[in-house]
């Protein structure tokens, strides 16, 4: 299995097995900064990878470059199984939204990060990370912008292996679209998602992503429309709004088609009646 790989100037990744969704199997770490390092995504719940991951983070100072702290995405598990122990074996603090340290009260936050916060990484080419809260996955979903180099890591926005899941509760549809956007008009050079491969003019995919939520979306409401007065249930939408996917995967479907529901009824153009729904 490949591990650690050089991606750029000053940016590393590292691959490691984690307790993800189908068809990924791996959360993608970033070491981040030529002599000052950010690491990003302590991933990993299992001992055996928690190994490898930290003979990889301690192998930097062979490079001359010196780990200052361990940056959360967001909480969601296949991000964050490894943080507590890679804070303590390596002596480094743990950076987060305030929305995410709400999330994993058992973890010490030492920085609450905030959409526009700078992080600066001395080297020889030093690098300036501005912090982009961004939320629509979760709540306290952070990316990091590098303008100068082009470089965006996206964490969970977007994925070059599987799919994002915008799940009700703690995601929302119509924020994700916005912060799609958002992205998009960056223009970067190259996005760093934390499952598959870095990805190039990942503006294309962010608005390939957006476009595919909003054809999702007029499928839903056709289904709607089709069900009647009477409305439907979420279960008895799905097969009609995913007829193009197969059944094994309507059980998950059906997550984010709750999710799209809700902005449905968000944008006045669709109505809820305890778990019927139906075209306004």
């Amino acid at each position: 299995m490949l591990r650690a790989r050089s991606i750029g100037p000053g940016v590393e990744g590292f691959a490691a097995r984690t307790p993800t969704l189908p068809p990924a199997t791996e959360t993608q770490s970033y070491a981040l900064g030529s002599r000052e390092v950010l690491l990003v995504e302590p991933a990993t719940p299992y001992p055996d990878e928690q190994r490898a991951w930290l003979e990889w983070a301690r192998a930097l100072a062979a490079q001359g470059r010196r780990a200052t702290a361990l940056f959360l995405t967001h909480h969601h598990p296949d991000h964050v199984g490894g943080a507590e122990v890679f804070a303590r074996e390596l002596g480094l603090p743990l950076w987060m939204h305030a929305e995410t340290a709400a999330r994993l009260p058992e973890l010490e936050t030492a920085r609450r990060l905030t959409d526009g916060d700078v992080i600066v990484l001395d080297g020889p080419t030093p690098q300036r990370w501005r912090v982009l809260h961004t939320p629509g996955h979760a709540p306290g979903h952070l990316c990091l912008w590098e303008e100068a180099s082009g470089e965006l890591v996206v964490g969970d926005m977007v994925a070059s292996e599987g799919t994002i899941l915008i799940a009700p509760g703690e995601g929302d549809m119509a924020e994700y679209l916005r912060q799609l956007a958002r992205l998009e008009a960056l223009g970067a050079r190259r996005a760093l998602p934390a499952h598959g491969a870095p990805i190039l003019e990942p503006s294309r995919l962010f608005a390939a992503y957006a476009r595919h939520r909003l054809e999702r979306e007029a499928k839903v409401l056709g289904a709607l429309r089709a069900a009647g007065p009477a409305g439907a249930t979420p279960a008895e939408l799905v097969p009609r709004a995913y007829d193009d996917a197969p059944a094994a995967v309507w059980p998950l479907a059906e997550v984010s088609l709750r999710a799209h529901l809700a902005k449905l009824v968000e944008d006045g153009v669709a109505r809820a009646v305890e778990q019927r729904y139906s075209a306004a």
